[in-house]
């Protein structure tokens, strides 16, 4: 059904008509940027813009900002500003009919639905900052579905740490043939690589720090979306990203990211195979006894079998085995199941090169 919106400012009159569902989609896809809790007011707040045919609204935190729009009959243009996560919940409870909303004196808003008859309180559009421009030149185009898998496992592997300020994010090189992305907390790395694409504009080495709460974004916007390609580009301080009618744009990360190169295993002489179903529910099971803190599982490789065991004086302790085809010397190591479990989530199928290091415990 459609949504109707009438807003006044001091020079004019903003009317639109928008349907419910349309109008609906896009403030779901914008909530994960609307800023929950802020010192600066107005960043809770979206921007309406109506001009031509469409709706477009906008949600910042500052460092991270989502533009998106929705077909529009606009009446009259014009631009308002009003509570983003009121209006989300309170649009989400209306009935499937019109809704007719009004600017009025203060920037406060009025919302019409059937028998509903609701105020809200809004802000001079003036308030709201200016978004950076899509750029005209460096656009490079990525396959939707291959940006979302690298993110999905990489992503996990982000340091959470403010002082670790480059690892807050992930790096993504783009050459002209194959796209890497790579993570680090400084106890596991993640590290995947595709080739095989063609990436045109790309010579060289492309490289992009890409902030953790960006990739979490980009692989929402992803999910919902049946878009193929997603537009990438970028200029001194700010990546963006289109997928389809929307524009994510970020801060970049700034500083350099660790020489993830030098910690890639180059003559490793031991390995094992396992499938990776019984490794992780073997891990699961041992891990109820492991350490709280440390999260510490003992992996023992022995001819034909690896033996997992964990303890704690709390719980108690537990062991656990896999057979595999492994026929080389013994080895016994320690590693945070967490670490473990979040790659075994991740992995999937695919025939990227995935690779991930995670750094030995003290057993």
């Amino acid at each position: 059904m459609p949504v109707e919106v009438a807003t006044a400012t001091g020079t004019g009159i903003m009317e639109i008509t928008v349907s419910k569902f349309e109008l609906l989609r896009e403030l779901t896809a914008t909530q994960g940027v609307v800023e929950r809790k802020t010192t600066i007011p107005i960043l809770s707040n979206y921007l309406f813009e109506a001009s031509g045919d469409k709706l477009s609204l906008t949600a910042t935190d500052l460092d991270l900002s989502l533009r998106t729009a929705c077909n529009a009959k606009v009446k009259k243009e014009g631009s308002c500003t009003i509570p983003a996560r009121k209006l989300y919940d309170y649009v989400k409870l209306l009935p499937d009919a019109e809704i007719t909303i009004k600017l009025l004196e203060n920037h406060w808003v009025s919302i019409r639905c059937g028998r509903s008859n609701t105020k809200m309180v809004g802000m001079a559009k003036s308030n709201f900052p200016s978004l950076p421009v899509f750029p005209t030149a460096g656009v490079v185009k990525i396959p939707a579905q291959v940006l979302r898998a690298m993110i999905a496992k990489t992503g996990f592997a982000i340091a959470n740490e403010e002082s670790r300020y480059t690892l807050n994010g992930a790096l993504m090189v783009l050459k002209p043939e194959s796209i890497t992305m790579v993570a680090t907390d400084g106890h596991r790395l993640a590290h995947i690589e595709r080739g095989g694409e063609k990436f045109e504009g790309v010579s060289g080495e492309m490289k992009t720090l890409i902030p953790k709460k960006c990739m979490d974004e980009l692989k929402s916007l992803v999910d919902s979306t049946d878009t193929e390609t997603i537009d990438f580009a970028k200029d001194e301080s700010t990546l963006f990203f289109r997928i389809g009618p929307r524009l994510l744009t970020s801060r970049q990360l700034t500083g350099q990211f660790p020489n993830f190169e030098a910690v890639l295993p180059k003559d490793n002489t031991k390995h094992v195979q396992l499938n990776g179903d019984d490794f992780s529910q073997a891990i699961q099971r041992v891990a109820q006894f492991s350490d709280e803190r440390s999260r510490a599982v003992r992996l023992r490789l022995e001819k034909g079998e690896l033996k997992l065991s964990a303890s704690s004086t709390e719980t108690g302790e537990s062991e656990d085995s896999i057979e595999t085809p492994y026929q080389g010397d013994g080895l016994t190591i320690g590693f945070n199941a967490t670490y473990i479990l979040d790659f075994l989530k991740a992995v999937g199928s695919g025939d990227d090169k995935y690779r991930y290091i995670v750094m030995p415990m003290r057993i």
